[in-house]
């Protein structure tokens, strides 16, 4: 994102020339769980709930993306709280990892 803001000169009072600034975000990151042979899908919804706070039926259907697809984002946002996601993941032993949103 660029803008033209204002600005004056330190050399000539009372000039005002225009400077080019440029902004950008930071590109949000995906917590991504993934199949595995142990993990049963009750017990995957459940721990949905539990760490995200989600609704049992969106609960529900990220694990049946998971288990037809072998994967499913289950929460997008800002890095840091991405990998407190997959750490807290790691700890009810499902297997998860982070990667960032493609432009």
């Amino acid at each position: 994102m660029s803008s033209r803001a204002p600005r004056s000169s330190s050399t000539e009072p009372g000039v005002i020339e225009e400077v080019e600034t440029h902004t950008s975000l930071a590109r949000p990151w995906n917590v991504i769980v993934h199949d595995d042979p142990i993990s049963l899908m009750p017990y995957v919804t459940t721990t949905l709930q539990r760490i995200f706070g989600y609704a049992q039926a969106k609960a529900h259907g990220m694990m049946m993306e998971v288990h037809t697809l072998g994967r499913s984002v289950v929460w997008t946002g800002a890095r840091e709280q991405a990998e407190l996601y997959v750490f807290k993941l790691h700890g009810a032993l499902l297997r998860a990892t982070l990667e960032q949103v493609d432009d």
